[in-house]
């Protein structure tokens, strides 16, 4: 094919991205771990994508999942005057040669025979967030193994596993605007702000940039997004449960929208508030739905896009759209990612968003820039709870009034966000389980020496993005110990994660709480109790002496106390150990009752345990053990009254 041999300007780059290529750079200078930069919808990826490739000194790949992807990104970066290859199928070129090639992930991995060479030094993938790998599989070589051959191996990890065998220190960068997967959480595992986010096996290991979409808003580089929601009609998406992979059933959807008649009503509230307005998407909960809502917009003004529209139809379409031939286009979990179309003004959004990542991905089609473009409305008639600007976690919401609250660590200081609910400005519970900071810690230790968390040097925001080692200080970046939720090992007394099996710290197996459960129901000097309600009472014992009465009552009448002291610092200590920290809703929050009749004013911070076990001592009866986060073969509290 001819090579255009005309000069271009090279594009200029914003501050955050030139800062972005900068901190790609120095990862790689460092590190040949993969990495992550993050960049919103609209940011221009496209344009950093070129510089890094412009300045990298050997061959470059650049992936795309869909052809528009990659014919925007050869754009920009001929417009340096540079070319490059196309490797795509569907725009009917397959080159290779010349040192930067932008290739569409089906047909690389067709022709993987063009690109084994050694010579491909960096990998970039755009949209890396549609890539699922872990570094476990990639280190054992896709589809070299029983069990890869019986797994669905990605494309994306057959052209990585490809280019390594070729060139084993391979630079793999992914972008992406939301770096997580429903289901799965976090893309990576380390954040250069100093933090922990995805599990320690994800394939990516560091995030090294990331810009907040606030920030983009604030600064201008991003119009305004002003939200309205439905209230004169609506659809109520409340009772529907995801599925295991995070998603909602195509079926669990068609049972609120089909034939609802609120559609008609909610279609004419979107024709008029878009009456002065210059583009509309319109985000169907599935086909039947989108047909439906296409049939009452103005016939001549209006288009439906599907996964199954046949790919010309859908060019002509979406031409037409962006030529403003029409103003109204529907679609169906198709024009989410990589669909470029700066007029649009207005974003209707008629189905449920499982995560604050897919609806940033929604309204993000609506926040380019475009002359005569002020802000762009955001109608949303599905009652999605996310926050525009809300940070992502990776856990599940638990329940619908819980909200990003943030939490320190006590013992490294990290600010953590994790789900929780407040009390004014006062954290009241959270559902976080370990610190998600990164700390320093020496790679070595004289033999038989403790760890000591509490000297652990926090990664702070002005550290260095890369390295997973502190250059020239024997030191070596992971996360923190602190856990905030715990079970502890009766063999070394380790704490380890509530879900943990076997003890991280000595390996022995940890005693798993149904046997705990059954040993104790077996026993005549054992009460289990399956605890219905906590009772926190400031009185006196029989001596006449200030005390706290913490009374567990079971379904029947049942119950078994526990009393503490809180007059002397030392009381509050034990207190703190024994019955605070596992019992606090919100843990590592500092609050530390100064006396009993404060403990029972603030009952409420509390939570109760799922089961007690007590054991009969003489006379009387104390609490043996207390056993929270249960899941198990048991019936809890909780789970009856919710059956009942």
């Amino acid at each position: 094919m001819p090579r255009s041999s005309v000069t271009y300007a090279a594009p200029r780059l914003r501050p955050y991205q030139r800062q972005a290529v900068d901190n790609v750079i120095e990862h790689f200078r460092l590190s040949d771990d993969p990495a992550v930069v993050v960049l919103p919808t609209g940011s221009g990826k496209s344009l950093v994508i070129a510089e890094l490739a412009r300045l990298a000194r050997g061959r470059v790949l650049v992936l795309a999942h869909v052809r528009e992807l990659v014919e925007q990104n050869h754009a920009k970066y001929l417009a340096y005057g540079l070319e490059a290859d196309i490797y795509s199928a569907g725009l009917k070129r397959k080159e290779s040669e010349l040192q930067v090639v932008f290739g569409s992930v089906q047909s690389v991995v067709n022709g993987l025979d063009d690109f084994t060479s050694g010579e491909f030094t960096l990998l970039v993938i755009d949209e890396c967030h549609r890539l699922s790998i872990s570094k476990e599989a990639l280190a054992r070589g896709a589809g070299n193994t029983e069990d890869d051959r019986r797994r669905s191996v990605s494309t994306y990890e057959r052209v990585i596993a490809r280019l390594r065998e070729a060139r084993p220190n391979l630079k793999v960068l992914g972008l992406t605007a939301t770096p997580y997967r429903l289901g799965e959480g976090f893309l990576y595992h380390r954040h250069y702000h100093g933090m922990v986010k995805g599990p320690e096996d994800a394939f990516f290991r560091d995030c090294v940039f990331e810009q907040p979409l606030r920030v983009m808003v604030r600064q201008g580089y991003l119009a305004e997004p002003r939200r309205i929601d439905g209230a004169l009609a609506f659809y109520d998406f409340s009772r529907l449960t995801p599925q295991r992979n995070g998603q909602f059933a195509e079926r669990d959807l068609d049972g609120v929208v089909r034939g609802n008649r609120a559609t008609p009503r909610i279609v004419d509230d979107v024709i008029e508030r878009a009456r002065d307005r210059q583009g509309v998407m319109i985000f169907a909960a599935t086909v039947a739905h989108a047909e439906e809502v296409l049939g009452l917009l103005p016939g001549e003004e209006s288009a439906l896009v599907t996964g199954a529209t046949p790919g010309p139809e859908r060019e002509r379409l979406i031409a037409a759209f962006k030529a403003r031939e029409l103003k109204y286009l529907v679609n169906v979990a198709v024009l989410t990612t990589g669909f470029d179309a700066p007029h649009v003004d207005v974003i209707a959004i008629l189905r449920p968003t499982e995560s604050v990542g897919l609806y940033q991905q929604i309204v993000g089609r609506g926040l380019r820039l475009s002359p005569g473009k002020t802000d762009c409305l955001i109608l949303d008639y599905a009652g999605n709870p996310w926050e525009l600007y809300a940070p992502e976690i990776a856990q599940a919401r638990p329940d619908g009034e819980s909200e990003p609250v943030q939490v320190e660590c006590p013992e490294c200081g990290f600010a953590n966000t994790f789900w929780g609910k407040r009390d004014g400005e006062v954290v009241i519970e959270h559902h976080g389980r370990r610190c998600q900071g990164l700390v320093y810690r020496a790679q070595s230790r004289a033999k038989g020496a403790e760890p000591k968390s509490t000297r652990e040097s926090a990664v702070g925001a002005g550290s260095g993005a890369n390295a997973s080692e502190s250059a020239g200080s024997g030191a070596m970046k992971s996360q923190c110990t602190f856990r905030f939720r715990f079970k502890v090992c009766e063999q070394c007394g380790g704490e380890n994660d509530i879900a943990a099996r076997v003890c991280g710290q000595c390996g022995e197996r940890l005693v798993d709480p149904d046997d705990k459960l059954r040993d104790a129901l077996k026993l005549r000097h054992a009460k289990v109790l399956r605890v219905g309600g906590m009772q926190l009472t400031a009185t006196t014992n029989g001596r006449g002496v200030p005390r706290l009465k913490v009374t567990y009552h079971d379904e029947d009448g049942d119950t078994l106390d526990e009393w503490f002291g809180l007059d002397t610092p030392g009381q509050r200590h034990v207190f703190e150990r024994v019955f605070l920290r596992r019992h606090l809703r919100a843990p590592g929050s500092g609050w530390q009752p100064r006396s009993a009749e404060e403990a029972a004013e603030q009952a409420a911070r509390l939570r109760a345990p799922d089961f007690v076990i007590g054991r009969k001592t003489g006379r009387h009866w104390r609490v043996d053990e207390k056993l929270f986060d249960y899941v198990g073969r048991y019936r809890t509290a909780d789970t009856a009254a919710a059956e009942g």
